[in-house]
This record gives C-alpha cells, structure tokens and sequence, in this order.
C-alpha cells in the first residue's frame, strides 16, 4: 500500500507541473495533495510547519494567480479599466483552454484600455503587460510545484 501511496503522491506531483501551465489542473494545489499523499505513508514524515509553510505557498500562489496578470497591466501603464479587463479576461479565458487563459487577459485588458479612451498602441502595451503578468504567474507555479516534488524526493 505504501509504494502504491507514493505512486499516486508523485503522479500527483508531475500533473501540477501540466496543470501550471495548461488551465484547468490546479498546478499547485495539485503537488501540495501529491506531498499529502506522501505524508500517509510510513517513509515520508514531514512536520507540520513544512506542510503549513507549503499550505500557504499554495493559496498565496493560487490568489496570485488571478492578480498578477492585473498587476502587469498596471506596471505597463493600464488604467483600471485595463486592469479590470484584464481580470474580466482570466475569467472568460479560462473556458478557452491554454490559449484562452493566455489571449483572455491580454484581450481583456486592450478592450478596457480602448474603452476608456486610449489610443490602439498604448491599449496593446497594457495587454502586453497582462500577458508578462501571465508568463510570470506561470513561473512562479512551476517553480513551486519544483520545491515541493524536490522536498518530497529529499524526504524519501
């Protein structure tokens, strides 16, 4: 039961790294389950300050998740209304798969920008900024779901 237990915890931990990239698969809640698995068996014992620490690395990556892409369209010069578009776009994208999840954002945020008046150019430098807020949001689950499938093989 134990080696069957850690099978599914790592086949747990290689779909957070699809799910980091493709929508649809939590990426990271996905390997933080994967470590919990583990933590049923007898080999893997983590202290409750690691599985807490990692708890909370997968709600702050989850949350940021959503914020980031807003952030970037701010950071490239977005107003609000390229910022709420650029939320509004997650959202809608998220039923359009990866490219959806990639394009929404990015639309959502030019769309905001033109309706509150900007010129063409200065819309697509927010949404490009949506789309950084996006890439960057990416690497930081992957980099999570690494941490935590290396702290699992450290544990064994």
């Amino acid at each position: 039961m134990e080696i069957f237990l850690l099978i599914i915890a790592f086949i747990f931990l290689a779909l957070s790294f699809v799910g980091s990239i493709i929508p649809g698969l939590p990426g990271v809640p996905l390997a933080f389950i994967g470590l919990l698995i583990a933590q049923a068996t007898e080999r893997v014992d983590f202290s409750w300050q690691v599985l807490l620490i990692y708890g909370i690395v997968t709600v702050v990556v989850q949350v940021l998740d959503y914020i980031v892409p807003a952030w970037g369209t701010k950071k490239y010069g977005g107003t609000k209304w390229g910022v709420i578009g650029s939320i509004i776009g997650v959202f809608a994208g998220m039923g359009f798969g990866f490219v959806g999840v990639i394009v929404g954002p990015l639309v959502g945020a030019i769309l905001g920008e033109l309706l509150q008046g900007k010129e063409l150019q200065e819309a697509v430098k927010a949404g490009w900024g949506s789309f950084i807020g996006i890439l960057f949001g990416v690497i930081i689950k992957l980099i999570s779901c690494g941490v935590m499938t290396v702290t699992l093989i450290q544990a064994l």
